[in-house]
C-alpha cells in the first residue's frame, strides 16, 4: 500500500501542459466555452420542459436501456469496456482499470426523494467491480459527479481525476482528487490522461455557475487510445482533440437528452453528431452513452441508438466501428 500511494504521488506530481496551450477560456471568476456563452430560451420554453421532468421523476417513462447480468470474467479482460450506465464506464487498458462519471445512486439529484430516477439499475454494483486504479470525473452535474458513489470508491482505495474547481467537491467527499486545466495531463499507472475541451457548463445550484470547469479525457498507453467525451455539444474542438492526441482507438459519446433542441443544443450532442463527431476525432471505433438510464429531457428513451444506428450506416460505419452496449454487457476493442 505504501509503495502505491508513493508510485500515485510521484506520478500526479508530473502534472505539464500536453501541449502549447492557455487553457480553458475564462468571463471574470468563471469558466467559458470557446464559442462564447450559450443563449438560453425564455420562460415559455423552459417553464414546461421542467414541469414535464417533475412528472417524469414521479411517473416513469418506458423505454429504459436493456440489463445484461456482467460477466465477471469479461469485465477483467485486457482490453475491455462495459457501459455500467448513463456516463459510467469500466475501462481495461494496457493492464490498467479505470471509472468514468461514476454514478451509482438511485437518483440524479441532491435529494433521496426528488429528481430524475434511476431506471436502469448499475450494470456492474458496487462491491463486484474490481480494483480501481483511478477515476476521471468530467464535470460537476449530478448525473455525472455523484458524492455517494464518490466516497464508496475513495474508501476503495481510488484516486480521481477532475477538471480546475472540483477538487474540494471530490476531498469532501473523502477522495484524492488531481485537478487538471484544458490541455494538460497526468501520469497514473502506465498512462496519461489527457484533459480535453468540451462544450458544456457546470453548476450544483443557480448560484455557482460555472465555477467549475467541465472537460473529456484521452487516456494514452502504450497500445491503446480511449476518449470520454463526458457531457458536451458538437463543436470543432473534435477535430482539435484528435488533431492534437490521436489516433484515437475508442470514443465514448453521449448520444441522448437532446430534446428541445432549444435547450439542449448548445451543451448535449445528438445521434447524428455523435458521429460527426467520431468521424472528426478520426476515432476506429465510437459507443454511444448517456441515454436510457436516467430521464433528463423529452425525446423518446429508446430513440437515440436508433437514430445513432442510421446514422453510422449512412456515415459508413459498420457495427463492428459504431456499437451501442446493453447496460452490464462488455466489450473487447
Amino acid at each position: 500500500m505504501r509503495e502505491t500511494l508513493l508510485n500515485w504521488t510521484v506520478a500526479l506530481s508530473l502534472i505539464v501542459p500536453a501541449m502549447a496551450e492557455a487553457g480553458a477560456p475564462r468571463d471574470g471568476n468563471r469558466f467559458a466555452n470557446l464559442a462564447g456563452p450559450r443563449q438560453v430560451p425564455g420562460l415559455g420554453v423552459m417553464v414546461p420542459f421542467f414541469a414535464g421532468k417533475l412528472w417524469t421523476a414521479l411517473v416513469p417513462r418506458s423505454g429504459a436501456a436493456p440489463l445484461v447480468r456482467y460477466d465477471p470474467d469479461a469485465i477483467l479482460h485486457n482490453p475491455s469496456v462495459t457501459w455500467i450506465g448513463h456516463s459510467t464506464m469500466l475501462v481495461r487498458m494496457d493492464g490498467v482499470t479505470f471509472l468514468t462519471d461514476p454514478m451509482f445512486s438511485e437518483r440524479a439529484s441532491p435529494l433521496s426523494f426528488a429528481g430524475p430516477r434511476r431506471l436502469v439499475a448499475p450494470g456492474v454494483p458496487m462491491q463486484a467491480l474490481p480494483p480501481i486504479d483511478f477515476v476521471t470525473v468530467s464535470h460537476d452535474h449530478y448525473d455525472h459527479l455523484d458524492l455517494p458513489s464518490i466516497t464508496a470508491l475513495a474508501r476503495r482505495g481510488a484516486r480521481f481525476i477532475v477538471p480546475l474547481g472540483m477538487g474540494a467537491l471530490i476531498r469532501d467527499a473523502g477522495g484524492e482528487a488531481t485537478e487538471l486545466d484544458w490541455w494538460q495531463s497526468a501520469s497514473v499507472a502506465g498512462l496519461r490522461i489527457h484533459c480535453v475541451p468540451a462544450q458544456h457548463f457546470s453548476g450544483r445550484s443557480g448560484l455557482s455557475e460555472n465555477e467549475r470547469l467541465w472537460a473529456g479525457w484521452v487516456v494514452e498507453g502504450p497500445t491503446r487510445r480511449f476518449y470520454h467525451a463526458g457531457d458536451t455539444g458538437y463543436f470543432d474542438g473534435f477535430t482539435d482533440i484528435g488533431k492534437r492526441l490521436g489516433p484515437i482507438d475508442l470514443a465514448t459519446i453521449p448520444i441522448g437528452a437532446y430534446d428541445p433542441a432549444s435547450i439542449m443544443h448548445a451543451v448535449h450532442i445528438n445521434p447524428e453528431e455523435a458521429v460527426q463527431a467520431a468521424l472528426d476525432l478520426g476515432a476506429t471505433r465510437v459507443l454511444g452513452m448517456h441515454w436510457g438510464t436516467f430521464d433528463l429531457t423529452d425525446e423518446p428513451l429508446d430513440e437515440p441508438p436508433r437514430r445513432f444506428h442510421v446514422a453510422a450506416r449512412c456515415a459508413g460505419l459498420d457495427e463492428g466501428r459504431a456499437w451501442i452496449l446493453d447496460v452490464g454487457q462488455t466489450r473487447g476493442w
